[in-house]
Protein backbone atom coordinates (compact mmCIF):
# COMPACT_ATOMS: atom_id res chain seq x y z
CA UNK A 1 0.00 0.00 0.00
CA UNK A 2 2.15 2.84 -1.29
CA UNK A 3 1.02 6.41 -0.97
CA UNK A 4 2.29 9.46 -2.84
CA UNK A 5 6.07 9.58 -3.06
CA UNK A 6 7.42 11.99 -0.45
CA UNK A 7 9.92 14.67 -1.36
CA UNK A 8 12.10 13.78 1.63
CA UNK A 9 13.85 10.46 0.97
CA UNK A 10 16.94 8.54 1.98
CA UNK A 11 18.34 8.62 -1.53
CA UNK A 12 18.38 4.83 -1.69
CA UNK A 13 15.33 3.48 -3.48
CA UNK A 14 15.65 0.04 -1.89
CA UNK A 15 15.71 1.57 1.60
CA UNK A 16 12.81 3.87 0.76
CA UNK A 17 10.78 0.88 -0.38
CA UNK A 18 11.63 -0.99 2.83
CA UNK A 19 10.39 1.93 4.93
CA UNK A 20 7.11 1.95 3.02
CA UNK A 21 6.81 -1.80 3.51
CA UNK A 22 7.43 -1.36 7.23
CA UNK A 23 4.50 1.06 7.44
CA UNK A 24 2.40 -1.45 5.51
CA UNK A 25 3.27 -4.20 8.00
CA UNK A 26 2.43 -1.91 10.93
CA UNK A 27 -0.97 -1.17 9.40
CA UNK A 28 -0.29 2.57 9.31
CA UNK A 29 -2.96 4.16 7.13
CA UNK A 30 -3.14 7.74 8.44
CA UNK A 31 -0.55 10.47 7.93
CA UNK A 32 1.83 8.06 6.24
CA UNK A 33 3.79 10.94 4.71
CA UNK A 34 4.73 12.19 8.16
CA UNK A 35 5.55 8.75 9.52
CA UNK A 36 7.67 7.96 6.49
CA UNK A 37 9.68 11.16 6.93
CA UNK A 38 10.26 10.39 10.62
CA UNK A 39 11.66 6.99 9.66
CA UNK A 40 13.68 8.61 6.89
CA UNK A 41 15.29 10.99 9.39
CA UNK A 42 16.39 8.05 11.54
CA UNK A 43 17.94 6.32 8.52
CA UNK A 44 19.72 9.49 7.43
CA UNK A 45 21.10 10.00 10.94
CA UNK A 46 22.59 6.51 10.71
CA UNK A 47 24.37 7.52 7.53
CA UNK A 48 25.48 10.92 8.80
CA UNK A 49 27.81 9.46 11.38
CA UNK A 50 26.20 11.80 13.86
CA UNK A 51 27.89 12.19 17.22
CA UNK A 52 26.51 10.16 20.10
CA UNK A 53 25.37 13.29 21.94
CA UNK A 54 23.39 14.41 18.88
CA UNK A 55 21.72 11.01 18.72
CA UNK A 56 20.95 11.03 22.44
CA UNK A 57 19.29 14.44 22.15
CA UNK A 58 17.23 13.30 19.14
CA UNK A 59 16.28 10.03 20.82
CA UNK A 60 15.27 11.59 24.15
CA UNK A 61 13.32 14.40 22.52
CA UNK A 62 11.34 12.05 20.29
CA UNK A 63 10.57 9.68 23.18
CA UNK A 64 9.50 12.58 25.41
CA UNK A 65 7.22 14.03 22.76
CA UNK A 66 5.62 10.66 22.05
CA UNK A 67 4.94 10.08 25.75
CA UNK A 68 3.51 13.58 26.15
CA UNK A 69 1.26 13.22 23.10
CA UNK A 70 -0.10 9.99 24.59
CA UNK A 71 -0.68 11.62 27.97
CA UNK A 72 -2.60 14.57 26.52
CA UNK A 73 -4.60 12.53 23.99
CA UNK A 74 -7.54 11.55 26.26
CA UNK A 75 -8.11 15.23 27.14
CA UNK A 76 -8.09 16.72 23.65
CA UNK A 77 -11.82 17.44 23.97
CA UNK A 78 -11.32 19.63 27.07
CA UNK A 79 -10.19 23.28 26.83
CA UNK A 80 -6.94 23.92 28.68
CA UNK A 81 -5.19 26.93 30.17
CA UNK A 82 -1.47 26.93 30.98
CA UNK A 83 -0.28 28.82 34.06
CA UNK A 84 3.34 29.95 34.33
CA UNK A 85 4.96 31.27 37.52
CA UNK A 86 7.69 30.95 40.09
CA UNK A 87 8.52 27.66 41.79
CA UNK A 88 9.72 29.72 44.80
CA UNK A 89 6.39 31.31 45.68
CA UNK A 90 5.42 30.28 49.20
CA UNK A 91 1.86 29.17 50.12
CA UNK A 92 1.49 32.22 52.38
CA UNK A 93 2.38 34.61 49.52
CA UNK A 94 -0.61 36.56 48.10
CA UNK A 95 0.47 35.37 44.65
CA UNK A 96 -0.23 31.79 45.70
CA UNK A 97 -3.78 32.71 46.74
CA UNK A 98 -4.28 34.69 43.52
CA UNK A 99 -3.24 31.70 41.42
CA UNK A 100 -5.39 29.31 43.44
CA UNK A 101 -8.40 31.60 42.94
CA UNK A 102 -7.77 31.86 39.20
CA UNK A 103 -7.40 28.11 38.70
CA UNK A 104 -10.52 27.43 40.78
CA UNK A 105 -12.56 29.87 38.71
CA UNK A 106 -11.41 28.44 35.39
CA UNK A 107 -11.86 24.81 36.49
CA UNK A 108 -15.43 25.59 37.53
CA UNK A 109 -16.04 26.84 34.00
CA UNK A 110 -14.82 23.62 32.43
CA UNK A 111 -11.13 24.30 31.86
CA UNK A 112 -8.26 22.00 32.67
CA UNK A 113 -5.18 23.66 34.16
CA UNK A 114 -1.71 22.80 32.83
CA UNK A 115 1.39 23.74 34.83
CA UNK A 116 5.00 22.65 35.18
CA UNK A 117 3.95 20.42 38.12
CA UNK A 118 6.54 21.83 40.53
CA UNK A 119 6.09 23.86 43.73
CA UNK A 120 5.02 27.49 44.12
CA UNK A 121 2.70 28.95 41.50
CA UNK A 122 2.56 25.56 39.76
CA UNK A 123 1.27 23.88 42.91
CA UNK A 124 -1.24 26.69 43.47
CA UNK A 125 -2.66 26.20 39.99
CA UNK A 126 -3.07 22.49 40.54
CA UNK A 127 -4.55 22.90 43.99
CA UNK A 128 -7.10 25.34 42.60
CA UNK A 129 -7.99 23.14 39.65
CA UNK A 130 -8.20 19.95 41.68
CA UNK A 131 -6.54 16.69 40.70
CA UNK A 132 -9.22 15.76 38.18
CA UNK A 133 -8.66 18.94 36.15
CA UNK A 134 -4.88 19.29 36.56
CA UNK A 135 -2.19 18.28 34.05
CA UNK A 136 1.50 18.43 34.90
CA UNK A 137 4.54 18.71 32.63
CA UNK A 138 7.51 18.36 34.98
CA UNK A 139 11.14 19.21 34.23
CA UNK A 140 13.73 16.87 35.73
CA UNK A 141 16.13 18.98 37.84
CA UNK A 142 18.75 17.83 40.37
CA UNK A 143 17.78 20.44 42.95
CA UNK A 144 13.99 19.99 42.93
CA UNK A 145 12.08 17.22 44.60
CA UNK A 146 9.79 16.19 41.79
CA UNK A 147 6.11 16.82 41.28
CA UNK A 148 3.97 18.64 43.82
CA UNK A 149 1.53 16.65 45.96
CA UNK A 150 -1.50 17.78 43.98
CA UNK A 151 -0.41 15.85 40.86
CA UNK A 152 2.21 13.38 42.11
CA UNK A 153 1.45 9.83 40.97
CA UNK A 154 -1.30 10.94 38.61
CA UNK A 155 -1.66 9.60 35.07
CA UNK A 156 -1.85 13.22 33.89
CA UNK A 157 1.76 13.87 34.82
CA UNK A 158 4.68 13.65 32.40
CA UNK A 159 8.35 14.15 33.32
CA UNK A 160 10.75 15.60 30.77
CA UNK A 161 14.50 16.00 30.50
CA UNK A 162 14.64 18.98 28.16
CA UNK A 163 13.18 22.44 28.64
CA UNK A 164 12.49 22.78 24.92
CA UNK A 165 10.26 19.70 24.77
CA UNK A 166 8.58 20.73 28.00
CA UNK A 167 7.84 24.21 26.67
CA UNK A 168 6.42 22.69 23.50
CA UNK A 169 3.91 20.67 25.51
CA UNK A 170 3.08 23.53 27.89
CA UNK A 171 2.17 25.66 24.87
CA UNK A 172 0.90 23.25 22.20
CA UNK A 173 -2.19 21.95 23.97
CA UNK A 174 -3.65 25.10 25.54
CA UNK A 175 -6.14 27.69 24.34
CA UNK A 176 -5.18 30.34 26.92
CA UNK A 177 -2.21 31.34 29.06
CA UNK A 178 -1.66 33.14 32.34
CA UNK A 179 1.76 34.16 33.64
CA UNK A 180 2.32 35.10 37.26
CA UNK A 181 5.54 36.78 38.48
CA UNK A 182 8.54 34.48 38.35
CA UNK A 183 12.21 34.07 37.58
CA UNK A 184 14.21 33.27 34.48
CA UNK A 185 12.07 30.23 33.65
CA UNK A 186 8.80 32.15 33.81
CA UNK A 187 10.21 34.99 31.73
CA UNK A 188 11.61 32.50 29.22
CA UNK A 189 8.24 30.78 28.86
CA UNK A 190 6.38 34.08 28.59
CA UNK A 191 8.74 35.59 26.04
CA UNK A 192 8.75 32.43 23.93
CA UNK A 193 4.95 32.36 23.92
CA UNK A 194 4.82 36.03 22.90
CA UNK A 195 7.40 35.39 20.18
CA UNK A 196 5.42 32.47 18.74
CA UNK A 197 2.23 34.52 18.57
CA UNK A 198 3.98 37.68 17.36
CA UNK A 199 5.58 35.80 14.45
CA UNK A 200 2.53 33.73 13.52
CA UNK A 201 4.16 30.45 14.53
CA UNK A 202 1.27 29.89 16.95
CA UNK A 203 -2.39 30.80 16.69
CA UNK A 204 -3.55 33.98 18.40
CA UNK A 205 -4.50 33.18 22.00
CA UNK A 206 -5.42 35.14 25.11
CA UNK A 207 -2.29 35.85 27.18
CA UNK A 208 -2.77 37.34 30.64
CA UNK A 209 0.06 38.68 32.81
CA UNK A 210 -1.46 38.49 36.28
CA UNK A 211 -0.25 40.10 39.51
CA UNK A 212 -1.79 40.79 42.90
CA UNK A 213 -3.43 44.14 43.71
CA UNK A 214 -0.59 46.55 44.41
CA UNK A 215 2.01 44.27 42.84
CA UNK A 216 4.45 45.93 40.49
CA UNK A 217 6.13 43.01 38.67
CA UNK A 218 4.36 43.19 35.33
CA UNK A 219 4.12 46.98 35.43
CA UNK A 220 7.91 47.14 35.79
CA UNK A 221 8.23 44.58 32.98
CA UNK A 222 5.95 46.71 30.81
CA UNK A 223 8.06 49.82 31.44
CA UNK A 224 11.16 47.92 30.33
CA UNK A 225 9.45 46.56 27.21
CA UNK A 226 7.97 49.97 26.39
CA UNK A 227 11.12 52.02 26.92
CA UNK A 228 13.98 49.69 26.05
CA UNK A 229 12.41 47.30 23.52
CA UNK A 230 9.63 49.18 21.72
CA UNK A 231 11.37 52.49 22.37
CA UNK A 232 14.38 51.32 20.41
CA UNK A 233 12.27 49.97 17.55
CA UNK A 234 12.89 46.30 18.39
CA UNK A 235 9.16 45.56 18.47
CA UNK A 236 6.09 47.51 17.44
CA UNK A 237 3.83 49.05 20.05
CA UNK A 238 1.06 47.16 18.25
CA UNK A 239 2.56 44.09 19.94
CA UNK A 240 1.23 45.33 23.27
CA UNK A 241 -2.18 44.09 22.10
CA UNK A 242 -0.92 40.49 22.28
CA UNK A 243 -1.27 40.42 26.06
CA UNK A 244 -3.27 41.85 28.93
CA UNK A 245 -1.79 42.99 32.26
CA UNK A 246 -4.13 42.88 35.25
CA UNK A 247 -4.21 42.33 38.99
CA UNK A 248 -7.79 41.01 38.95
CA UNK A 249 -8.76 37.35 38.71
CA UNK A 250 -12.18 38.36 37.39
CA UNK A 251 -10.60 40.45 34.65
CA UNK A 252 -8.21 37.61 33.77
CA UNK A 253 -11.09 35.17 33.39
CA UNK A 254 -13.07 37.73 31.36
CA UNK A 255 -10.09 38.27 29.03
CA UNK A 256 -9.78 34.54 28.41
CA UNK A 257 -13.47 33.88 27.90
CA UNK A 258 -14.04 37.06 25.88
CA UNK A 259 -11.41 36.04 23.34
CA UNK A 260 -13.72 33.21 22.31
CA UNK A 261 -16.94 35.25 22.31
CA UNK A 262 -17.18 35.08 18.53
CA UNK A 263 -13.77 33.84 17.34
CA UNK A 264 -13.37 30.08 16.96
CA UNK A 265 -10.22 29.29 14.96
CA UNK A 266 -8.31 30.14 11.80
CA UNK A 267 -6.63 28.45 8.88
CA UNK A 268 -4.61 29.49 5.87
CA UNK A 269 -5.89 28.17 2.57
CA UNK A 270 -3.61 29.14 -0.27
CA UNK A 271 -3.23 32.92 -0.09
CA UNK A 272 -6.35 33.34 2.06
CA UNK A 273 -6.65 33.62 5.80
CA UNK A 274 -9.93 32.02 6.88
CA UNK A 275 -11.32 32.90 10.32
CA UNK A 276 -14.12 30.69 11.64
CA UNK A 277 -16.71 32.43 13.83
CA UNK A 278 -19.76 31.76 15.97
CA UNK A 279 -21.81 34.42 14.17
CA UNK A 280 -21.32 35.99 10.74
CA UNK A 281 -20.74 39.76 10.50
CA UNK A 282 -23.28 41.93 8.72
CA UNK A 283 -22.50 43.71 5.48
CA UNK A 284 -21.92 47.04 7.21
CA UNK A 285 -19.67 45.36 9.79
CA UNK A 286 -17.58 43.85 6.99
CA UNK A 287 -17.19 47.29 5.42
CA UNK A 288 -16.00 48.66 8.75
CA UNK A 289 -13.52 45.82 9.23
CA UNK A 290 -12.17 46.20 5.69
CA UNK A 291 -11.55 49.90 6.25
CA UNK A 292 -10.12 49.53 9.75
CA UNK A 293 -7.64 46.81 8.77
CA UNK A 294 -6.71 47.96 5.26
CA UNK A 295 -3.10 48.26 6.46
CA UNK A 296 -2.79 44.46 6.78
CA UNK A 297 -5.56 43.17 4.49
CA UNK A 298 -5.11 43.32 0.73
CA UNK A 299 -8.63 44.00 -0.47
CA UNK A 300 -11.67 43.25 1.64
CA UNK A 301 -12.75 41.14 4.56
CA UNK A 302 -15.56 39.04 3.09
CA UNK A 303 -17.96 36.38 4.26
CA UNK A 304 -17.07 33.00 2.86
CA UNK A 305 -18.19 29.43 2.73
CA UNK A 306 -15.72 26.67 3.50
CA UNK A 307 -12.96 26.26 0.91
CA UNK A 308 -12.37 22.90 -0.79
CA UNK A 309 -9.48 21.86 1.51
CA UNK A 310 -11.70 22.59 4.52
CA UNK A 311 -14.52 20.55 3.02
CA UNK A 312 -12.26 17.61 2.20
CA UNK A 313 -10.98 17.51 5.78
CA UNK A 314 -14.40 18.29 7.31
CA UNK A 315 -12.82 21.26 9.05
CA UNK A 316 -15.70 23.06 10.80
CA UNK A 317 -17.69 23.41 7.61
CA UNK A 318 -20.80 24.29 9.64
CA UNK A 319 -19.32 27.50 11.05
CA UNK A 320 -19.67 30.92 9.41
CA UNK A 321 -16.36 32.37 8.33
CA UNK A 322 -14.65 35.39 6.87
CA UNK A 323 -11.74 35.27 4.43
CA UNK A 324 -9.10 37.80 3.46
CA UNK A 325 -5.61 38.19 2.04
CA UNK A 326 -3.66 38.95 5.21
CA UNK A 327 -0.10 40.20 4.72
CA UNK A 328 1.35 37.89 7.43
CA UNK A 329 3.66 40.60 8.72
CA UNK A 330 1.85 42.16 11.67
CA UNK A 331 0.22 39.46 13.76
CA UNK A 332 -0.56 41.96 16.49
CA UNK A 333 -2.97 43.55 14.01
CA UNK A 334 -4.47 40.11 13.44
CA UNK A 335 -5.09 39.93 17.18
CA UNK A 336 -6.77 43.36 16.96
CA UNK A 337 -8.92 42.07 14.10
CA UNK A 338 -10.02 39.13 16.26
CA UNK A 339 -10.83 41.54 19.09
CA UNK A 340 -12.91 43.59 16.65
CA UNK A 341 -14.79 40.48 15.49
CA UNK A 342 -15.52 39.64 19.12
CA UNK A 343 -16.81 43.16 19.79
CA UNK A 344 -19.22 43.35 16.83
CA UNK A 345 -22.90 43.92 17.65
CA UNK A 346 -23.65 40.72 15.70
CA UNK A 347 -21.33 38.67 17.96
CA UNK A 348 -22.94 36.32 20.52
CA UNK A 349 -23.87 38.17 23.73
CA UNK A 350 -22.10 35.67 25.97
CA UNK A 351 -18.58 34.24 25.68
CA UNK A 352 -18.53 30.85 24.00
CA UNK A 353 -16.45 27.86 25.03
CA UNK A 354 -13.06 27.87 23.32
CA UNK A 355 -12.24 25.30 20.67
CA UNK A 356 -10.59 22.24 22.14
CA UNK A 357 -7.30 20.83 20.89
CA UNK A 358 -9.28 18.27 18.93
CA UNK A 359 -11.30 21.03 17.26
CA UNK A 360 -8.77 23.74 16.55
CA UNK A 361 -7.01 23.58 13.20
CA UNK A 362 -3.26 24.09 13.15
CA UNK A 363 -1.90 27.29 11.67
CA UNK A 364 -0.55 25.72 8.51
CA UNK A 365 -0.22 26.77 4.92
CA UNK A 366 -2.43 24.69 2.68
CA UNK A 367 -0.64 24.57 -0.67
CA UNK A 368 -3.56 22.94 -2.41
CA UNK A 369 -4.82 25.30 -5.09
CA UNK A 370 -8.24 26.81 -4.52
CA UNK A 371 -10.71 25.06 -6.75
Amino acid sequence: MKGPAPSYRTGDQAVDDQLVELLDRLGATRDRDQLLEILTSAVLLAGDEAQRLDLKITNAALKEMRAAFQMFAPYREVPKVTIFGSARTRPEDPLYAQTLSLATALARQGWMVVTGAGPGIMAAGMEGAGRERAIGVLIRLPFEGGANRFIQGDDKLIEMKYFFTRKLMLIKESAAFVALPGGFGTLDETFELLTLVQTGKAEPVPIVLLDTPGGGYWQAWQRFVDHEVAGNGMISRNDFTLYCITDSVDDAVAEIRGFYRNYHSLRYVGDRLVIRLRAAPTGSELEMLSDAFADVVDGRVDRSGPFPPEISSDDHVDLPRVAMRFDRHDFARLRSLIDALNALPSAPPDPSPPPTTAEAAAVVDDEEALR
